[in-house]
């Protein structure tokens, strides 16, 4: 089984530690094939950065030479995983979905963690669109950029608890979701230090995917998912000077 990890942002790096934590996820006889958009911001922190990112994405992996039988999305609250439903037969994750759908397997509220304040009301609208908003207890902002993650993962690894615990005791979640996957490979420290399930949407998503293959489904084609109808693009894809 071969799947797809696409990062949203250009940041090589960061595809690394995605893949890196996707690979330990992954079951025996599952490659991961990490990605990185060609085009896009260095790291991905709200609308105009998102949509973008969307598109990046779809150009990445409609251009990957495959075969592949899943694609995971590597985004926090990123737009685009309708779009590459539309475009692919095989299974489509989202982080952010595979995060939010497995908590609620392990308590009855879940509260997400993330970056930066601005990136807060994405997250909440993707879960809404997913429809797993209603048993989501809170979405908090630790203040720190996407790329501070790497750069301080000691400190990232403080702010993330802190809000955490915030979580557990004023928002009564039950469990934690690290909104950002930037965070792969912290679960572990927070999970320790609050006491409660913490889901790394990664591997989560890994898991989803994996399960999905193995059960033989593939996404609907009947209505929403339909492939796009054959038309002229125009002036697709864009030439740069």
């Amino acid at each position: 089984m071969r799947i797809l990890v696409v990062n949203v942002n250009t940041t090589r790096s960061v595809t690394d530690a995605i893949g890196a934590q996707a690979a330990e996820a992954a079951g025996p006889g599952t490659e991961i094939v990490p990605l990185t958009p060609a085009f896009g911001a260095e790291s991905v922190e709200g609308n105009y950065e998102s949509y973008l990112a969307a598109v990046a994405v779809m150009e990445t992996v409609r251009a990957h030479p495959g075969p592949y039988d899943a694609v995971i999305q590597a985004g926090y609250g990123e737009h685009g995983r309708e779009g590459l439903q539309e475009l692919l037969d095989v299974p489509v994750v989202d982080i952010t979905e595979a995060a939010a759908s497995t908590a609620r397997f392990l308590g009855r509220r879940y509260s997400v963690v993330t970056t930066l304040d601005r990136t807060v009301p994405l997250i909440e609208e993707r879960l809404d669109v997913a429809g797993l908003s209603a048993r989501c207890a809170s979405v908090r902002a630790t203040g720190l950029p996407v790329l501070d993650l790497e750069r301080d993962p000691r400190a990232a690894a403080d702010a993330i608890t802190e809000q955490a615990l915030r979580a557990v005791a004023d928002d009564r979640a039950e469990v934690i979701c690290l909104g950002c996957g930037g965070m792969a490979g912290l679960a572990g420290q927070v999970a320790e230090r609050t006491g409660v399930p913490v889901v790394d949407g990664v591997s989560a998503a890994v898991t989803i995917a994996e399960s999905l293959v193995r059960l033989g489904l593939t996404t609907s084609k009947v209505r929403t998912y339909a492939p796009p109808r054959p038309k002229r693009l125009a002036n697709w894809p864009p030439r740069t000077a």
